[in-house]
């Protein structure tokens, strides 16, 4: 446990940050699952939907919950998934 005042506080902001990333990657990996079974049901998902998924990973890489280069190679991905 922390001592200093400042090192309490710090812990209590961690605790909290490390709760909404991993609600935001849970949210960002049930979005994924959702959009390959779209793909994977021989459907073509719709320019809106594509773009809801350029979206979320555009948002995770500003927040820094995921590095820029992982987004940019998963925003490659689901583009070839959607073309197929």
């Amino acid at each position: 446990m922390p001592h200093h005042k400042s090192c309490k506080k710090r812990l209590k902001q961690s605790q909290s940050r490390r709760l909404d990333n991993r609600q935001n990657k849970a949210s960002m990996r049930s979005s994924f699952k959702v959009f390959r079974a779209l793909c994977a049901s021989e459907e073509t998902p719709s320019a809106e939907q594509l773009q809801g998924m350029y979206s979320i990973l555009d948002i995770q890489a500003r927040k820094g919950i995921m590095p820029r280069k992982r987004a940019a190679r998963l925003k490659s991905r689901i583009a070839a998934l959607a073309a197929k």
